[in-house]
């Protein structure tokens, strides 16, 4: 075992998944192998069609050409919770291209943000000796970039997904949007709102150091702006207990003015936007949030949260190791001809979000349930 490898395990705890292969046999460069083909998704009203159809696209074109065996590897933040259903996608789709694997985590979330960046870079790292030709990574930040970098330059493909290093010489990112995210939150709240005047709570964050979640409160405060609302942003304490998070909501709501007539949370742990409101005297204000937290899921159920915003992470998960296999096979821009439905902008790969009512609940478990990733 390498000193990286000993350091992953004794630190984290090391989860390894290896993706189903054609044969006990490493494919090398070159190597043809069986056309790809993969199972059609189960119809229902949060399959994404337009995103499904991209995969097709992109497998149609592949193809068209010699199917090439490839290795790659997926580096995650963590392998539980919100991660579990990306782990899950990257696994099938490594499955269905055949191509050797993995998808390589934390089992906690215990170790500080700098040890876990520094072991995430001795990954990278890794990976490159090991021959990697291709790697997908939910990076920590900037921090990140140099080692990504060094693996571009030595001729690996790099796509970043859930968080981006846009800095970097990555290739693609593939996943949310946060400004167009945060404002489909954000109006997803107007339309169960009275006519403004009024004040609008965001959990939310602004702190310009976190990009992606500062971004995605920007565009919910755009939208609220625009729609003639006044946003006030009540920052999401990740640090602090629920219950100071939950007081913090509260002296924003109270101290309001005008009224607040509505919350929307930003992040997973927006379901204390229900605590904040309780400890506010307004147990009745609209409130909608973000992901499918278990506790999100059980305000749901009691219609204390009117919506959620899933962010795809099945998708994000599934899309990583095709966008890899194509841009090996096809080259980046043969790659994003393909996937241009789905480009915002020259380098991202938006995977949308689904907006998942409270009286939706079941459908949306039923269909998560189906491709197998039940979060």
């Amino acid at each position: 075992m390498t000193t990286v490898g000993r350091c992953w395990m004794a630190v984290f705890g090391l989860i390894m998944t290896t993706a189903a292969c054609g044969s006990s046999d490493t494919p090398g460069a070159g190597t043809k192998v069986p056309r790809i083909d993969r199972a059609p998704t189960p119809e229902n009203e949060f399959r994404p069609k337009q995103l499904e159809a991209t995969v097709d696209d992109l497998i149609a074109k592949v193809n068209e050409g010699a199917v090439e065996g490839m290795q790659m590897v997926v580096l995650l933040k963590n392998l539980t919770s919100f991660f579990a259903p990306i782990a899950t996608g990257a696994n099938r789709a490594m499955g269905e291209l055949e191509v050797t694997g993995n998808v390589l985590g934390p089992t906690d979330q215990s170790t500080d943000m700098t040890t876990s960046q520094d072991i995430q870079n001795q990954q990278i790292k890794q990976a490159v000796v090991d021959g990697a030709e291709g790697i997908g990574i939910s990076p920590y930040g900037d921090m990140n970039g140099a080692a990504m970098d060094e693996a571009v330059d030595a001729g690996v493909h790099v796509v970043t997904l859930d968080g981006d290093v846009p800095t970097s010489k990555r290739s693609l990112y593939v996943g949310t949007v946060n400004e167009v995210a945060g404002a489909t939150a954000a109006k997803t709240l107007i339309a169960m709102l009275p006519p403004p005047p009024g004040t609008v709570v965001i959990h939310g964050t602004e702190n310009s150091t976190w990009v992606d979640g500062f971004n995605r409160t920007q565009g919910a405060q755009k939208a609220i702006e625009e729609a003639g609302y006044t946003p006030m942003v009540s920052e999401a304490h990740y640090e602090l207990d629920e219950g100071l998070d939950a007081e913090w909501l509260r002296s924003r709501i109270v101290s309001a003015d005008p009224p607040a007539l509505g919350i929307v949370g930003l992040f997973d742990i927006s379901y204390r936007c229900v605590m904040g409101a309780d400890a506010a005297g307004v147990p009745d204000v609209p409130i909608v949030t973000f992901d499918f937290d278990p506790r999100t899921v059980d305000y749901m159920r009691q219609e204390r949260i009117k919506a959620t915003h899933t962010q795809r992470q099945y998708y994000q998960g599934y899309l990583v190791p095709y966008v890899l296999y194509g841009i090996k096979t096809l080259g980046l821009d043969g790659a994003k001809e393909i996937l241009a439905p789905l480009m915002d902008g020259d380098s991202t790969v938006n995977t949308g979000i689904d907006v998942v009512p409270w009286d939706k609940i079941d459908d949306y478990n039923d269909f998560l349930d189906r491709i197998g990733a039940i979060q």
